[in-house]
């Protein structure tokens, strides 16, 4: 996933991804968050420097940009900061103020639901892991509750031991699959979308296989379907 600071080589290509991003997630919202969303695109566009990769601006000069009073400055600064978006370097002073950068870690979990809307080459690219091919897990936002083992099904069994092992790699791609047959030793499980299929069967089909081969070693084969 596009983790990585937009400075340095590619660095054009990438700040366009987060603010295409944002907005493709604000245009699917309610007012309150398209407006949120706006006021935070349009400070990025006019303020963010790039090369230091950071955000320094007052409150005032803010409160001009966006038409608001600096109260509301106050709030909609507290909303980002608590979502994660931005993140405070320095807290301002007397004579200086306060210095943030973009949370992009958080930025692009909270947008993720979006990104097929721009289009799967989109999508990929935002994607793409890192050159070791290991999966990295978004942070987690709370905690991930256990899947619900109780009907013992091999999936349910492998649910639970993947949670443990990992519950925020369960809770960004495991979480949203589920169990839709079993002929013999192949089992079936249906993604919500093409690409997160697509995705789970590129990295992760080995470990979902060996998860439920732990719990019932029957199981010589997964197979991903879109449902």
């Amino acid at each position: 996933m596009l983790t990585t600071r937009p400075v340095g080589r590619g660095a054009a290509a990438r700040k366009y991804d987060i603010l295409t991003a944002l907005g493709a997630h604000a245009l699917a919202a309610g007012r309150s968050e398209q407006i949120l969303a706006l006021r935070l695109i349009t400070l990025i566009t006019a303020r963010y420097n790039w090369g230091r990769d950071e955000l320094t601006v007052g409150q005032r000069e803010i409160a001009r940009l966006w038409s608001v009073d600096e109260r509301t400055v106050k709030r909609e600064m507290a909303k980002l900061r608590g979502r994660g978006w931005l993140e405070l370097l320095r807290a301002g002073a007397r004579g200086r103020v306060a210095e943030y950068r973009l949370g992009i870690e958080r930025l692009m979990q909270d947008t993720r639901p979006g990104w097929e809307r721009v289009g799967p080459d989109f999508a990929h690219r935002l994607e793409e892991t890192p050159a070791d091919d290991k999966v990295v897990p978004l942070p987690l936002r709370g905690e991930v509750p256990p899947p619900d083992p109780s009907d013992g099904s091999e999936w349910s069994l492998a649910r639970t031991v993947l949670h443990a092992e990992e519950p925020g790699l369960y809770a960004s791609w495991i979480r949203a699959l589920t169990r839709t047959g079993r002929a013999g030793g192949r089992l079936t499980l249906a993604a919500p979308s093409r690409f997160h299929a697509a995705y789970v069967e590129t990295h992760l089909t080995a470990r979902l296989l060996a998860a439920c081969r732990a719990v019932d070693d029957g199981v010589t084969e997964i197979v991903l379907t879109v449902g």
